[in-house]
């Protein structure tokens, strides 16, 4: 099967496909994190290439719902429109199968509510990250290994926050500030547990 997995950097979707026998190629706006077959550039200069089936993580900045006391500002200066049109391409592609992913967010209502809501603790990971999956041609993922949902922190501003998401050292030890590049593309990196239910699951159909 030849997959697209569009909006990964990271290639942990891309390199599940690729051990189940696949053809698979990441692409994003960003180098690959780890070696692979990657595009790195806009998803629509490729986006007809013949692929069967696409997993796609599109930007949610400007969409999700944990981001809600700055939409005002996003709907005035343009910002919002933009991410709700990208979302809307990328799921309306001309591609048999497709599995968009999104956190909580507005496209619930703008486009309609997802076939999924799945967390990590359905796949093996002690965290929670309510994940929303719009899904064409694809069934829903049958959680592999359910376990505790983790633990979580009282922020500064009094919201409750997991803990995975925060208590992330780097090679020396020292913690990863809680705003900083790097822990943001932890946050966005797919847990290996749902990256490999997609591809024996969806790669098996």
């Amino acid at each position: 099967m030849k997959v697209l997995v569009a909006c990964e950097f990271s290639g942990t979707v891309r390199d599940a496909f690729i051990r189940g026998g696949h053809e698979a190629m990441s692409c994003d706006i960003e180098p690959t994190d780890v070696p692979g077959p990657h595009y790195q550039g806009d998803m629509f200069d490729i986006i007809n290439d013949g692929w069967d089936m696409m997993i796609a993580f599109p930007p949610c900045t400007h969409l999700a719902v944990s981001g809600a006391k700055h939409f005002a500002q996003k709907r005035a200066d343009g910002r919002q429109q933009q991410g709700i049109d990208f979302f809307l391409k990328v799921v309306n592609a001309d591609i048999p199968r497709i599995a968009v992913e999104n956190p909580v967010g507005i496209m619930s209502s703008i486009y309609r509510k997802p076939n999924q809501i799945i967390q990590p603790w359905h796949f093996g990971h002690e965290a929670q990250k309510t994940t929303c999956l719009w899904l064409k041609n694809l069934p829903p993922l049958q959680h592999t290994k359910v376990v505790n949902k983790g633990n979580f922190y009282i922020s500064k501003t009094g919201k409750k926050m997991p803990t995975w998401s925060h208590d992330v050292a780097d090679a020396n030890g020292k913690k990863i500030g809680y705003n900083t590049p790097e822990i943001k593309k932890i946050r966005n990196k797919t847990f290996q547990g749902i990256a490999d239910a997609m591809a024996q699951q969806w790669g098996n159909l």
